[in-house]
């Protein structure tokens, strides 16, 4: 069975060559570049499993690269690799349509276990569904997991891909209480070191979209807890 092919785009040449090291040792398939423009060129060039994307590179910055890469494909998954560590960079590179998000310096042994949670995750999403299954309700909400379209009384709503994934999983386990750790593992995918936080944002991302514009709230704040979607009663 064929190892998944990851692009790798990083300016630092230590870091680069570290990379090509670690991840040719674990088998996978590597593609390299340098700046944003050569990166685009490759991207385009065949199909990838998996991007590792700097943000700060020559000739076109990883952010417009990330926005560029999902005006054409929403699915594939991206890691974004930067120096900044704060709770709000790391938010705003998720919210752009990354799907996680490592600081530098990072422990290759972390980084692997991100990119094997993030491409486990793309296997399940591609995952062959039931046609009975395809869709999941909560009141007059509604989740198709096929086509990834999302609708709450008739209107469309637009979610990130992370956004996405914390709704399906609220709603594969509605009326369930999920603590805040529970969602940490299940839709990021492995321990983001205590970081639970990003849950309360993300939430709240969530709520404006989901909850704000309508009468009756779905998602609902369990103090002490976490947090449960419940139907509309």
């Amino acid at each position: 069975m064929a190892k998944e092919s990851i692009l790798i785009v990083e300016d630092e040449e230590k870091i680069l060559r570290l990379l090509e090291i670690e991840l040719g040792y674990e088998g996978y398939e590597l593609g390299k570049a340098t700046n944003g423009i050569d990166a685009l060129e490759i991207y385009l060039s065949q199909k990838w499993d998996l991007i590792l994307l700097d943000i700060m590179l020559p000739g076109m910055s990883g952010i417009e690269l990330l926005r560029r890469i999902r005006g054409k494909d929403s699915s594939i998954p991206v890691i974004l690799l930067t120096a900044k560590d704060s709770i709000e960079d790391k938010v705003s590179g998720l919210d752009l349509g990354a799907n996680d998000y490592i600081t530098k310096p990072f422990r290759m042994e972390e980084l692997l276990a991100r990119i094997r949670a993030v491409l486990r995750m793309k296997q399940i999403a591609s995952s062959p569904i039931v046609e009975s299954d395809v869709w999941l309700h909560a009141g007059d909400l509604k989740l198709n997991e096929k086509t990834r379209e999302v609708i709450r009384k008739e209107h469309d709503i637009d979610l990130t891909p992370k956004e996405y994934d914390l709704l399906l999983y609220l709603l594969r386990n509605k009326r369930q209480v999920l603590d805040r750790d529970q969602i940490l593992e299940a839709v990021w995918g492995y321990d983001y070191d205590g970081e639970t936080k990003i849950v309360d944002v993300y939430i709240r991302y969530l709520r404006k979209k989901v909850d704000a514009n309508f009468e009756q709230a779905l998602i609902h704040t369990v103090r002490g807890v976490g947090y449960v979607l419940k139907d509309v009663t």
